[in-house]
């Protein structure tokens, strides 16, 4: 069994996703748009260059997503993708590169259970956390 994050997008998942992939060292490994799907014939024609779906590779981990149409779209809530890094560098490296443009939620700091640790939304709307944990006991 696999847990994947699978986020929806309001127009920009190609955008997001390259910005990930670049920030992130992943590779997008599938992308179509609405108009080259089946659903083609039943999409707006100002909707077909949109993503239906995407799927981006990170190490071993995946995350997919789609641009949402626009009465399905709602704001992420309830939820951030963390990423944990063993190196307090990379982690503020992360944090710096994904959060530039975006809506700082907690600043990059040490806390009782990490190195460092930051809360952010990017500038797609998509909620962070950024960790390197501490050795707990």
């Amino acid at each position: 069994m696999n847990l994947n994050t699978y986020l929806h997008f309001n127009g920009n998942c190609e955008a997001a996703f390259n910005f990930y992939a670049k920030s992130l060292g992943g590779r997008i490994t599938a992308s179509m748009t609405y108009g080259a799907s089946p659903a083609a014939a039943q999409v707006p024609p100002p909707f077909a260059n949109k993503i239906i779906h995407a799927r981006i590779a990170i190490g071993d981990q995946i995350i997919m997503g789609s641009d949402a149409p626009p009465d399905r779209t709602e704001k992420p809530q309830g939820f951030s993708i963390s990423i944990g890094v063993p190196d307090p560098a990379e982690a503020d490296r992360i944090y710096n590169t994904l959060s530039e443009g975006g809506e700082i939620r907690m600043a990059m700091n040490e806390t009782f259970f990490a190195h460092r640790f930051g809360m952010f939304v990017d500038r797609f709307g998509t909620p962070w956390m950024v960790i390197c944990e501490k050795k707990m006991a």
